[in-house]
């Protein structure tokens, strides 16, 4: 138990000290050696928790919005959810977010990692297209899975286009923008897909 709870308070710290060095120096120029100083941990701790640095903002992000979306999504899940509603769940927490540096620098973490196409193994429920796949096919049975994947990967895509990417710098998007952005995003998931 102790051992758990020695690793527990490690990768705590490792977590905390990435998050401070990615907000102050941006993710290129972060190491794992940096991550590691900076938690006064063993030079090998981001490896032997993590395996990679891709994985350790994984976990960071993860931690910090897992909660954000569980509270968001969860519920929806649980009902038979409008589309619209799924992506009100999605959206309105970025919108929360933008509103606060460290939140703008998780959302441009995640559109790194999302946008880049990298299977990052994401253990959280909400950080994988499945749910989200899910809650489209419920809505529309005749939609093939593949249809649906690729409707939500779009979607994100471009969420996390006008959130997180490198352009959009600290950009704060208005209401209307946000009000127009979920139309367009549940326009697209919804439209007849029959040609």
């Amino acid at each position: 138990d102790w051992v758990r709870q020695a690793d527990y308070t490690t990768r705590e710290r490792l977590l905390t000290a990435a998050e401070s060095l990615l907000l102050e120096s941006g993710y290129e120029r972060v190491s794992n050696r940096a991550v590691c100083a900076a938690a006064e941990v063993n030079p090998a701790a981001v490896h032997y928790h993590f395996g990679s640095k891709e994985a350790l903002v994984a976990a960071l992000l993860q931690s910090r919005l897992g909660p954000l979306w569980e509270s968001s999504m969860d519920g929806l899940d649980q009902r038979d959810a409008t589309v619209a509603e799924c992506v009100a769940a999605v959206v309105d927490p970025l919108v929360e977010l933008a509103a606060d540096p460290i939140g703008r620098l998780h959302i441009r973490l995640l559109a790194r990692l999302v946008l880049a196409r990298q299977d990052i193994g994401w253990t959280a429920r909400w950080f994988s297209l499945e749910p989200f796949v899910g809650l489209l096919l419920r809505r529309y049975p005749e939609m093939h899975e593949a249809e649906a994947r690729t409707r939500w990967m779009l979607a994100f895509d471009l969420v996390l286009g006008q959130f997180g990417a490198p352009l959009a710098a600290d950009r704060v998007l208005s209401a209307r923008a946000v009000t127009t952005l979920r139309a367009f995003v549940t326009a697209g998931l919804t439209a007849d897909w029959e040609s």
